[in-house]
């Protein structure tokens, strides 16, 4: 079992969106809530690890909706817990759009290998 700083949850959202700050912040909350959710259901040791050890998150933003796609695809196929959050159109965007793409918690460098090269928002 990986131990402290070792797990992390990474919030990818969607630079090409242009989201406020406050809609953006509601996104990454649902990823990270669905994902802790997720996470309860599939991985309990991992998720009280992480959450004993600082619940680490960090936020990067992917280019565009493909970029985030494939990502998405990726951590499936490694394993990884994974949400793709699709708005509900009460708001800034339509119904059904792509915004945050949450992995984790897991092993930081499994979730670093596919994020890793996305910056930081």
């Amino acid at each position: 079992m990986a131990n402290d700083d070792s797990m992390t949850m990474v919030l990818v959202t969607r630079k090409d969106l242009k989201l406020s700050k406050g809609k953006l912040a509601a996104q990454c909350g649902h990823a990270a809530v669905e994902c802790a959710l997720k996470a309860r259901r599939e991985t309990p040791k991992s998720l009280k690890n992480w959450r004993e050890n600082g619940a680490r998150k960090i936020v990067v933003e992917a280019p565009n909706i493909d970029s985030l796609k494939r990502l998405f695809g990726e951590a499936q196929a490694a394993g990884i817990v994974c949400y793709m959050v699709r708005d509900a159109g009460h708001t800034e965007i339509p119904a059904g759009t792509v915004t945050v793409v949450g992995l984790g918690p897991g092993p930081r460098d499994s979730i670093d290998s596919l994020t890793g090269a996305f910056k930081l928002v």
